[in-house]
């Protein structure tokens, strides 16, 4: 047959490919128009998938993809156990839960974006750097008495994650329940011979990742970037901190290392643990045995926990930095290491600033990711003009994830300013209404504030032009960043 149409057998394979290839090129074109969030991305995956779709099909696969199926959080609903202590922590918590002001915006948003309530009752400790933070964490890990959840996206096999395995290690051996989660991309130089310790000393370890249906491991652009710790039930860390030498200063590429991070007591512990067991059941399907009696400490202090990721029905964290450019009425400073704004939140810090609102935003003056570092200077000129001030840090790297509303209200977490934390990663946030510790984020920001350098728009514009167009171009690959 293939003699009598003149056609060779392999050339009419190539071309059977060639047909197929785009075929499945325009069905993934109609997916991208159905689902892609931004019409610039849709833009780009249509005339990806329209001129090179051997290329672009196996990549729209693996980064076009901007919810991370099979998360969600009705999933509650598949699962009785896990529906059952859901409802009885909410139940719970609610008899601390605070009756906002209808004035009270920003809080309002949060609790319905992030579902879980500002509770009273909780006490607050704000830690400042690597050697603080460490310190009181494995002060805490030694008098564990029932068990310990763990949840980094980075974990290394160094000195700081010896020793930290070591704790873990020492705890499971005295029967103390040890639940070990991490990110495998994050953690993917963690070695089999560190993990196997674990398991060998009876932790039960597990990655977030590709490991639960065959079509998620095409999900590699999403990330579990949160940073949890909780020891039974009754204390909570969260913040910027992984676990690593450089957290504590020791990398000679970095130097001194800026971070912040909390240790929780009190309701908000449970919120914490919810959001934990909500990552623990995608891993591996299993709901662990954990203590939800929460207690109200003395501190009484108010605050909420937010989860946001891909997972959630909008883009949580862009929406909850977006109200808080547009509640803020006097300050909005924003730390954070990486600072890719989209549209939607570049309009909101301009009209914040020309609002008259004393808008910061902090960063790090090295670059540890390149191209996100690139891609910051793009928007001088977007920012200063119109008010927003923004500042290099100078002593050592910057990687604190903190936002301060006014004097009424202070956030401490995982979140960054990119495309990443606004829709690709899982984070945790703390968003924290008491005056005390307001004002204890205000002091701690400005003496950062002094070992800044705020930046003029002709940084950029200055700058030769082989440089800005490595910025341009940087900032394009921002939904992948």
């Amino acid at each position: 047959m293939f003699e009598f149409v003149g056609i060779e057998p392999t050339t009419l394979l190539g071309l059977l490919a060639i047909v197929v290839f785009y075929v499945f090129g325009f069905l993934h074109i109609l997916h991208a128009l159905m689902h892609t969030r931004t019409s610039q991305g849709t833009i780009a995956w249509v005339v990806s998938l329209l001129t090179m779709p051997f290329l672009a099909i196996p990549l729209y696969w693996l980064l076009g993809r901007n919810k991370f199926s099979g998360y969600v959080r009705a999933r509650r609903g598949n699962d009785d156990e896990l529906r059952k202590l859901a409802s009885d922590m909410y139940r719970r918590l609610g008899s601390y839960a605070v009756d906002l002001p209808e004035e009270d915006a920003f809080e309002r948003a949060a609790e319905e974006l992030g579902g879980l309530p500002f509770t009273r009752g909780n006490s607050l400790d704000l830690l400042i750097d690597g050697k603080e933070t460490f310190a009181r964490l494995f002060e805490e890990i030694a008098v564990a008495e029932n068990y310990i959840c763990v949840n980094f996206f980075i974990i290394k096999n160094d000195r700081v994650g010896g020793k930290f395995q070591r704790a873990l290690i020492e705890k499971a051996r005295q029967g103390v329940k040890v639940y070990f989660l991490f990110d495998e991309i994050g953690s993917h130089k963690l070695s089999s011979t560190f993990l196997g310790e674990l398991k060998d000393a009876g932790v039960e370890c597990q990655s977030f990742g590709a490991n639960r249906y065959w079509w998620s491991r095409f999900q590699i652009n999403f990330r579990n970037h949160r940073k949890i710790v909780v020891i039974d039930g009754k204390k909570a860390f969260i913040g910027g901190l992984n676990v690593g030498d450089e957290y504590l200063g020791r990398d000679k590429r970095f130097g001194d290392w800026r971070d912040t991070h909390l240790l929780m007591k009190g309701p908000a512990v449970e919120a914490v643990q919810l959001v934990f067991l909500e990552d623990w059941f995608w891993a591996c399907d299993r709901v662990p045995e954990l203590a939800w009696a929460g207690v109200a400490e003395e501190a009484d202090q108010i605050a909420a926990v937010i989860p946001t990721g891909p997972a959630d029905p909008l883009d949580s964290w862009k929406l909850l930095v977006s109200e808080a450019a547009n509640s803020a009425r006097k300050k909005l400073w924003i730390a954070s290491p990486y600072f890719v704004p989209d549209e939607g939140i570049m309009t909101a810090l301009q009209l914040a600033a020309i609002r008259g609102v004393d808008v910061r935003i902090m960063l790090p003056d090295r670059a540890d990711h390149i191209l996100v570092w690139l891609s910051a200077y793009t928007y001088y000129e977007q920012a200063i003009p119109y008010g927003v001030k923004i500042f290099r840090y100078q002593r050592g790297f910057l990687h604190q994830k903190v936002i301060l509303i006014d004097d009424r209200m202070a956030a401490v977490g995982t979140a960054n300013l990119d495309n990443r934390s606004f829709r690709l990663n899982f984070e945790i946030t703390a968003f924290v209404s008491d005056r005390k510790f307001v004002q204890q984020v205000d002091e701690m920001l400005e003496s950062d504030f002094e070992a800044c350098v705020e930046v003029r728009e002709e940084e950029f514009t200055d700058k030769p032009f082989l440089f800005r167009a490595a910025c341009r171009a940087a900032r394009l690959t921002a939904p992948v960043q």
